[in-house]
């Protein structure tokens, strides 16, 4: 199947239809991320037209903070650190994402993160309600996404759970569509779908930007499909990153490659770099003094690399027990090596053993390359 057109505003617009997406949101959710400014909330009754409006236009949309642990009613006294933990996704995205899956009448749906219970509405009318199994790990998104649902009509089989375990007393299924980030792929999807099902995913490597996964399931129990287009997830709840204090034994250096040219170099590094450097988080940021930072991180190892305008060479930092810059620096050549392949020519398989991303071809593994 060949990737979705991103720029379809009739893709998202014709879900709104199928399923009226104002059914799902609360009276009060976050459309923005400075919680201490009125623009970035909807509220239903202070300003119906706006709230209107805003469910019905291509945005995401946060139902949740810290783990619900924050009224929402508060609205601009909330945290400005706080963090939305479940959301609903943007109309485009969740149209794109129901397009990779293309589920058929009849089909076994199992969706691993319930939400508000949008999508599982989306697949109810598409697949039928009993062949939808959603699954949700937080017990009160989970009852407000039930209640969502039957007031619209519809009645998936909503369970609480670890989405990682999938939903075994429902298998084996044809489809199973994941609306929470991933950055380790669990096989038992892969094991709860039977050959020639497809998996659809938000794969969260943790370098730069998430992407699209469409994974077939082959006889051998293993499960293979092409990196496609972009996009931001939150991640789940037991794959998020722990924060740990920065080791102060910094071993200090100066790059060899500049910090700007591996952060500008495009999706095709940013991919390698998942693939080579699994786990590994960074991000790249412009300083109001002109410099650029590029910090990188994974467990107790840190590296921090820092330009300045009157400086030729970027300074390093590096502390814990990897040399994550080092390590980057060698991702970035091997990549070049490879003639720099963008994207769309790298791939992911999944098996018993773990996922590995691969060139061109399954058989050709990026760590072997």
């Amino acid at each position: 199947m060949t990737e979705p057109d991103l720029q379809d505003e009739a893709d998202w617009k014709r879900l709104l239809e199928e399923v009226p997406r104002h059914l799902f949101i609360p009276d009060i959710a976050v459309v923005g991320p400075i919680m201490d400014d009125p623009a970035s909330w909807i509220d239903r009754e202070q300003d119906p037209a706006r709230w209107w409006k805003v469910v019905h236009s291509d945005t995401a949309i946060g139902t949740q903070l810290d783990d619900g642990t924050i009224n929402l009613t508060g609205k601009t006294s909330v945290d400005p650190g706080a963090m939305p933990t479940s959301s609903c996704s943007a109309p485009l995205l969740v149209a794109a994402m129901l397009d990779l899956l293309d589920a058929h009448p009849e089909d076994r749906v199992l969706e691993i993160g319930t939400g508000t219970g949008w999508t599982a509405a989306l697949l109810a009318e598409r697949v039928g309600q009993d062949n939808v199994v959603t699954v949700e790990i937080d017990a009160a998104v989970a009852a407000r996404a039930a209640a969502n649902l039957k007031a619209a009509g519809y009645a998936p089989h909503v369970i609480v759970g670890d989405g990682t375990l999938g939903w075994r007393q429902g298998a084996p299924y044809d489809r199973v569509h994941v609306t929470v980030g991933v950055a380790d792929i669990p096989y038992t999807w892969v094991e709860q779908t039977q050959p020639g099902g497809v998996l659809v995913l938000p794969w969260m490597p943790g370098w730069k930007s998430g992407y699209l996964l469409r994974l077939t399931v082959d006889d051998d129990g293993t499960a293979s499909g092409p990196i496609g287009e972009s996009c931001g997830f939150m991640l789940l709840r037991g794959q998020r990153p722990p924060l740990r204090p920065i080791d102060d034994d910094d071993r200090v250096s100066r790059a060899t490659v500049a910090p700007r040219e591996m952060a500008d170099a495009g999706e095709g590094f940013a991919v390698a770099v998942a693939g080579l450097l699994p786990g590994v988080r960074g991000t790249g940021v412009d300083n109001a003094d002109g410099s650029f930072r590029m910090a990188l991180r994974h467990g107790d190892s840190h590296a921090l690399a820092t330009h300045r305008p009157a400086e030729q060479d970027a300074e390093v930092s590096q502390s814990g027990p990897r040399n994550l810059w080092d390590e980057l620096v060698a991702a970035y050549l091997r990549w070049n090596d490879w003639g720099r392949p963008p994207r769309d020519q790298f791939g992911i398989t999944v098996t018993s053993k773990g996922a590995h991303m691969w060139l061109g071809h399954p058989d050709t593994p990026v760590e072997d390359l």
